[in-house]
């Protein structure tokens, strides 16, 4: 296979211009994104946040992609336009550095205090066997898959919705959330940089990877998922501080939730 460099609309993407990359694959047409300065109120952008296909893609491109990031340096993502468009630019972009800030541990322990001191007593059943008690990250779950093939396996699950494809300038997936300027979790947590820092977590834990990202939404393929009760029970704990809509709006109680998420190759998020 023939490798291209990249666009020059891509390379703008990068800081350095995308010196040195190239893309095993051929790109369909497509442009890129630039954050609009009315919504950001941080004046105009020094280079656009995202690329992104005119047309809906298939999940083979998406994989395509994928296995093309080490060279590329672009991380793919299908993105839901079901709310909203993307080119009209509603993103807050941030550089990559600033989730080094900060930890899965430190974000879950910031939000288990605030929400908790917030809630009324009989509230807290549906936290049990936690209750007021952080229980801080679960512990590492075991890879039952290769998690690119996975990612894939899902790229393909997603696809049949008839998404676009972006492709964001990112060292991994995690970093794409912040640097695209996504805000999907806008009203729970004003700021995605600490989220991105969860989700990298998760990468190195579960091996997740980022696949596809709607107006509140986000969509994470799962290589190492919990397949016990107990570890489950951890993990939605975590994933009630990252996104308590999935729980209070879904189940209603870390119980329930955990008993959906064994064994379960995707994680699925929505906030309100």
């Amino acid at each position: 296979m023939n490798d291209h460099q990249l666009p020059r609309e891509v390379c703008q993407l990068f800081a350095d211009g995308g010196r040195g990359r190239l893309l095993p694959v051929g790109l369909p047409e497509g442009d890129v994104v630039w954050p609009d300065p009315g919504y950001t109120h941080q004046g105009e952008a020094s280079r656009p946040a995202f690329w992104m296909s005119d047309e809906a893609v298939a999940g083979d491109d998406w994989a395509r992609f994928r296995a093309a990031h080490a060279r590329s340096g672009l991380w793919p993502v299908l993105l839901d336009e079901s709310a909203q468009p993307w080119s009209i630019g509603q993103i807050v972009p941030d550089e990559a550095l600033m989730i080094d800030h900060f930890t899965a541990e430190g974000f879950m322990a910031e939000v288990w205090q605030e929400w908790v001191s917030q809630m009324p007593p009989d509230a807290l059943a549906e936290l049990e066997p936690f209750g007021a008690l952080c229980p801080g990250p679960a512990p590492p779950g075991v890879l039952i898959a290769d998690p690119g093939a996975v990612a894939d396996w899902y790229a393909r699950e997603l696809s049949s919705r008839g998404l676009p494809l972006g492709l964001v300038a990112a060292h991994r997936g995690a970093d794409a959330l912040a640097v695209m300027g996504w805000q999907g979790a806008l009203h729970h947590n004003e700021w995605m940089v600490p989220m991105a820092a969860v989700v990298r977590s998760w990468e190195d834990r579960f091996g997740i990877r980022v696949v596809g990202v709607g107006f509140n939404t986000l969509e994470l393929s799962v290589a190492a998922p919990p397949v016990e009760p107990e570890h489950a029970l951890h993990v939605a704990a975590e994933h009630w501080t990252f996104c308590p809509d999935n729980v209070v709006q879904g189940p209603g109680d870390l119980q329930s939730y955990a008993e959906q998420i064994i064994g379960r190759h995707y994680w699925s998020f929505w906030w309100d």
